[in-house]
């Protein structure tokens, strides 16, 4: 009753919403860096929103992984051109694996996403580390045994279907035949520019480094991964060199250290950081910047928190619509759990 990993891919690990409660502790909350995704893929696989369980989180090249038990799951994210037994699979729905089917991902192509996730019914039988399943590789906590996925890991499936082939069948022809329609609120919107907050530090900044800072293009530079984007462009100026306390960070947050060149803070971010903040990602395009390369360019627009609240609540609204519409796919699986 279990997935195992013939090839794990570039980077391929356990990830939930993350690990929160703990940042007075100095612990990261970790978790999906597209968090749209990861959630959208566990309404697609038949799970509710409010068990937050694992999903795989496949980061530039995908794995390949055969099912030991039968299984539904689904893909969201980075269309990673994802075929079982190599027949090729459509993301965003959910699918019916049978023993002993392989399910092999490719990798990703420029412009078109950089991370997909995999999330299955039931969800995976991990251990929870301060209360979340994700894994933190910088610190080897959570996940399995807090590291990336390798070569023949077994991950043990939390929810077991029937192996009776007639129920299956009932099953597959009750996923072909179900319409899910996806809000367009919960797309990924092509955008060049990520919509920011100004922080109350921007005024640190000049004039014409705060005008800088909203028209030019950023390079994501090599040296960037989930703890933060490093960003490549004109330097930023300050109003004055003087040091600063350290405060909160969150996700999203962008810093600016005395070289000029910004840091967006990513999901296994530092709880505290003691460069100027220019800005903050709104919530709601996190998801475009977990879906870029590095050496892929992005600029930033700055709206209001009003505005950026006001997205915040649509994209909410449309997951709950989701949710409600796949209410007898849900039944149809606990019908079926053994």
């Amino acid at each position: 009753m279990s997935l195992r990993i013939v090839k794990p891919g570039l980077l391929t690990s356990l990830q939930d919403r993350g690990r929160y409660g703990y940042q007075h502790l100095g612990v990261s909350p970790g978790g999906a860096v597209d968090e749209r995704a990861h959630r959208l893929a566990h309404l697609l696989a038949g799970n509710i929103p409010n068990t937050d369980l694992a999903s795989l989180e496949i980061t530039a090249s995908g794995p390949t992984l055969v099912f030991e038990a039968p299984c539904v799951f689904a893909l969201a994210g980075a269309d990673l051109g994802a075929a079982l037994d190599k027949r090729p699979i459509a993301p965003q729905r959910p699918v019916l694996a049978r023993t002993g089917q392989t399910l092999t991902l490719k990798s990703a192509h420029p412009g078109q996403g950089a991370r997909a996730y995999l999330a299955v019914y039931g969800g995976f039988a991990v251990p929870s580390a301060l209360g979340s399943q994700s894994t933190h590789m910088r610190v080897g906590l959570g996940g399995l045994d807090g590291r990336a996925l390798r070569k023949n890991d077994l991950l043990t499936l939390a929810t077991s279907l029937p192996l009776d082939a007639q129920a299956l069948d009932e099953l597959q022809e009750q996923l072909d035949q179900a319409r899910i329609y996806l809000p367009s609120a919960l797309a990924l919107p092509v955008r060049e520019r990520i919509r920011v907050v100004l922080d109350e530090q921007a005024g640190l900044f000049t004039k014409e480094s705060l005008t800088l800072f909203q028209t030019q293009s950023y390079r994501i530079s090599p040296a960037s991964e989930r703890m933060g984007y490093r960003l490549e462009g004109q330097p930023l100026q300050r109003n004055t060199q003087q040091e600063l306390l350290s405060g909160p960070t969150c996700f999203g947050t962008i810093q600016v250290p005395n070289d000029g060149q910004p840091i967006v803070l990513m999901a296994d971010r530092q709880t505290t950081g003691g460069y100027p903040r220019i800005a903050q990602v709104a919530s709601v395009d996190l998801a475009l910047l977990a879906q870029r390369l590095p050496g892929q360019t992005l600029g930033f627009e700055v709206i209001t928190l009003e505005q950026a609240q006001a997205l915040s609540i649509r994209q909410e609204q449309a997951f709950q619509r989701l949710h409600d519409s796949l209410e007898p796919m849900r039944l149809a699986l606990g019908r079926l759990r053994i």
